[in-house]
């Protein structure tokens, strides 16, 4: 998988091969200067201007037809500060390349997502986020923020700094400016001991509050079509380090996870009715595993079978019945769904529109193999959700609009609000946030 949506003849592809996109122009700046000054020439040519980073959020969040700014030489880490226990790092960094410079320097971030294909701006101004009792979304641990705004000028923002715009910016859709450099929260590096182990829906279903309290990282996967789950806990460890080893690793993580789960769904793509079977199958070959090695070693893993994403963030409590209405609809409905549901948890933050603001919430992700047709299911799937009040991944499939936000997040409001001061002439909009935050 190249880490990068690619263009031919001038498109942009995302990740997901969901949304294409001809800019008139892209610009790839080496500095923040030189963005500047393509913001304020695309202003001067009547432009709107988007970031893009490497394209994996499968709505049209970074699409645009005006003037596609590519950060790919605005990487690497600008600065460590060990007392503030902070890393500062250029927003075209990807979290695989952040990870690894961090784990060289015996840091670490303190809960992440479980891919790492990403930019840093573009995971954090999505709302990406992993599981965590305690820990919340990577943007939750954001520190402070540097971004230009429409004018072309340069603004710092942390909870001591223009606090309004730190507020809404950590998670920004790209609406209030492009993310120039993230200041995260890192902390000395640590060891996770993560155990894999299936489970019965039932079981896990009916002791979820107790697995989640439990557990520092508690997730897990169900498979339709089945009673069956593959359920998995992080929890920081004293050691030793027991990774998982090489050739068990590959087969186990390449082979079955990634390399027969891709000809599963070729079958299943090609022949429907085979879904259920393979599904039993499929839910049975990942045997109980615990291994300990550094965080991104344990958090983060290979998805190289390439899909279509919906994901709904739910109040927790509410998570245990969804899942349930959700189990009830497959079974009784003739949809073959060849890929797990995912299920993980955040706590409540203080970010505007992240899907956890306010209050303690689980995500529920449901997939199905890129090329198969989706909606019938996602759109099911999606009146449960709603039903819930629940609100969508920013970076994945939903229909939600704007008028939904403003009932579902308490302080919509205060985000347009931002957006009208920092863009008013709207340089940043494209189609997508036409929808969700309105013109």
């Amino acid at each position: 998988m190249s880490s990068t949506a690619s263009g031919k003849n001038g498109t942009w592809r995302n990740w997901g091969g969901t949304v294409t996109a001809r800019p008139v122009r892209e610009v790839m700046p080496a500095s923040v200067e030189e963005l500047s000054a393509a913001v304020a020439r695309a202003a001067e040519d009547g432009l709107k201007v988007k970031a893009v980073g490497s394209g994996h959020s499968f709505t049209s969040i970074a699409a645009t037809d005006g003037v596609l700014i590519r950060p790919q030489l605005l990487t690497g880490i600008r600065n460590i500060d060990r007392d503030a226990g902070t890393v500062t790092v250029e927003a075209g960094t990807p979290l695989k390349r952040l990870n690894m410079a961090l784990a060289r320097e015996g840091l670490s971030l303190t809960n992440m997502g479980d891919i790492m294909e990403q930019t840093v701006s573009g995971a954090t101004s999505t709302g990406t986020h992993g599981t965590g009792r305690e820990s919340a979304s990577i943007a939750a641990q954001i520190k402070a923020l540097e971004l230009v705004t429409a004018d072309g000028s340069v603004l710092t923002c942390s909870e001591k700094e223009n606090p309004e715009v730190f507020a809404a910016a950590r998670i920004g859709l790209g609406a209030l400016g492009i993310v120039t450099a993230i200041t995260f929260a890192v902390e000395p590096i640590f060891l996770l001991t993560a155990r894999e182990e299936p489970m019965s829906f039932d079981r896990v279903t009916s002791t979820f509050d107790e697995l989640w309290a439990e557990n520092e990282h508690f997730e897990f996967y169900w498979f339709p079509h089945t009673g069956n789950t593959n359920t998995k806990r992080n929890n920081r460890s004293a050691g030793p380090e027991r990774p998982v080893g090489q050739l068990k690793g590959w087969f186990e993580d390449e082979f079955l996870s990634n390399g027969v789960f891709q000809v599963a769904n070729w079958v299943g793509r090609a022949a429907p009715a085979t879904i259920p079977a393979i599904a039993q199958i499929s839910s049975k070959a990942l045997s109980a595993r615990t291994y300990t090695d550094i965080p991104y070693k344990v958090f983060t893993s290979p998805r190289r079978v390439r899909f279509v994403e919906m994901e709904y963030a739910v109040p927790r409590e509410a998570v245990v019945e969804t899942l349930r209405e959700l189990k009830a609809m497959v079974d009784r409905s003739r949809l073959r769904i060849s890929f797990p549901v995912e299920v993980r948890t955040a706590p409540a933050d203080d970010i505007t529109l992240s899907t956890a603001s306010g209050r303690d919430t689980a995500y529920i992700a449901v997939h199905m193999f890129q090329g198969t047709p989706y909606q019938a299911y996602f759109t099911a799937a999606e009146r449960i959700f709603t039903a819930h009040e629940g609100r969508p991944h920013w970076g994945k499939v939903h229909t939600r609009d704007a008028e939904y936000f403003a009932r579902t997040y308490p302080r919509f409001g205060d985000f347009t609000a931002l957006r009208d001061r920092l863009d008013p002439e709207r340089r940043f909009q494209n189609d997508y946030l036409r929808r969700v935050l309105g013109s």
